[in-house]
């Protein structure tokens, strides 16, 4: 059995992960009062900051604006590493420009001074200069890290229709600018997928632009930029006319595909037949907010949601000769961060799903049970969002957020689109949304 202690209190601070959000933005980068002089008092509204230099560190007595700090000081070794001048830090590359373990362990101030806008260190051994904003000094006596960019997720299920995030493929491909590029990566973070309408259809080239604006184009045993029609050309459903029920792509490797786009070039009657009056030929494709059905699933069921979360699953691409690829290591249909209890990542392919194991703590039919009311949710009708794609939109979707599917459908279908790396995406997003000092705050620390 599921050992359910503190699944409560985690559900909850899930729960709190799922809940509201605020906008998007960098949480690492933060103001900081006006300042002054050595051992020394920062001035800052109605308060004075004291500096002074520690046998451990520089400490701090408190914080000018009276808010509460984890830590009182910053060790001395700590600060000279993080020291970011020229000399220090490729001011081109941003990348560490000495060998941290040439530094004395003893290493120690000789004077440090409050500036207004931060802490100036002269350091004793070979009198280097060394300056730390107020923003990094404050930042570290009140976390102990720095915490991922909060998105304004848009969570939905059928309705989404009504709303569908788009971009114009003009407004994306202008060379004037990046709003074009930054509001698509925008709606994917917040919504998992977005349309760009507007895109030229005769050949397949421009949709590869689309994406490339966007970052590299993934390489995988299927190749990289595909178009294709189904004649199985690959071993895989997708190159087929059948129905496909809300999977994920590639949950057989380490690190899923981040984006996934489609691009319907064209929709053809079978040879030799009349197209339907109606025009309709099948092929819908299926979306589904896979976070909004989590946080259904662990509204309804909490100890379901703690099953798919903890049961480490093998996953496996079997069906092209020569090609067996699985991932580094077993991983559960929810990937959840253990620190913030968030879920990051859903793994989800019944077709590509090897054998449920048998844990002391969970038994298979234990999983099967919360496995079956996980697939009851996905195929709500309040959950799907059914679109008909026409040539000339092409849709892009965040691979570890939205499931995808489709309807059977008759005829000759031709598809073009590709994988992105999720990391190449987060980059983009970050570089096109946010201020260039800002994003180097949140990946450096």
């Amino acid at each position: 059995m599921l050992h359910l202690r503190n699944i409560g209190s985690r559900a909850a601070r899930r729960a709190t992960a799922f809940g509201a959000a605020t906008p998007p933005r960098i949480r690492a980068s933060f103001p900081s009062g006006p300042a002054r002089h050595l051992s020394a008092s920062v001035a800052s509204q109605s308060r004075q900051l004291n500096v002074k230099i520690a046998t451990d560190g520089i400490q701090v007595d408190d914080l000018a604006d009276g808010s509460p700090a984890r830590r009182s000081t910053l060790p001395h070794f700590w600060l000279r590493d993080n020291c970011r001048c020229r000399q220090c830090v490729n001011q081109d590359t941003s990348q560490r420009n000495f060998d941290t373990y040439s530094i004395s362990e003893d290493v120690r101030p000789s004077d440090i001074k409050s500036e207004k806008e931060g802490i100036r260190v002269t350091w004793k051994q070979d009198g280097h200069k060394s300056f730390y904003p107020w923003h990094f000094v404050k930042h570290y006596l009140q976390n102990d890290h720095r915490s991922p960019e909060q998105v304004n997720y848009h969570f939905w299920g059928s309705d989404i229709g009504s709303r569908r995030p788009v971009v114009d493929y003009n407004h994306l491909m202008a060379s004037e600018d990046e709003s074009g590029i930054a509001k698509l990566t925008n709606l994917i973070r917040e919504y998992g997928f977005a349309f760009v309408d507007g895109t030229p259809f005769e050949t397949p080239e421009p949709t590869q632009r689309v994406l490339e604006k966007i970052a590299f184009i993934r390489e995988t045993h299927y190749g990289g930029f595909y178009d294709f029609i189904p004649d199985l050309a690959m071993a895989d459903t997708a190159y087929t006319n059948i129905a496909l029920p809300a999977h994920t792509d590639t949950t057989y490797f380490t690190d899923p595909a981040g984006l996934q786009a489609f691009h319907m070039l064209s929709h053809e009657a079978p040879p030799g037949q009349e197209p339907p009056k109606d025009g309709k030929l099948g092929g819908e494709s299926l979306l589904v907010d896979a976070f909004h059905a989590a946080r259904i699933l662990l509204k309804e069921d909490p100890k379901a949601y703690a099953i798919l979360s903890k049961v480490r699953l093998p996953w496996h691409a079997s069906g092209n000769k020569g090609i067996t690829i699985s991932p580094d290591r077993r991983y559960p249909v929810l990937e959840v961060d253990q620190e913030t209890g968030q879920l990051q990542r859903v793994r989800w392919n019944n077709d590509d799903r090897g054998v449920v194991p048998f844990t002391e703590d969970v038994s298979p039919t234990e999983w099967y049970a919360a496995a079956r009311k996980w697939d009851a949710i996905l195929r709500r009708r309040d959950v799907e969002y059914w679109v008909q794609l026409k040539p000339g939109q092409v849709l892009i979707f965040d691979n570890w957020r939205v499931m995808h599917g489709r309807s059977a459908f008759e005829g000759r279908r031709r598809i073009a689109g590709a994988y992105i790396n999720r990391d190449d995406f987060i980059s983009r997003w970050r570089n096109t949304n946010f201020p260039r000092e800002h994003v180097l705050n949140q990946v450096v620390g």
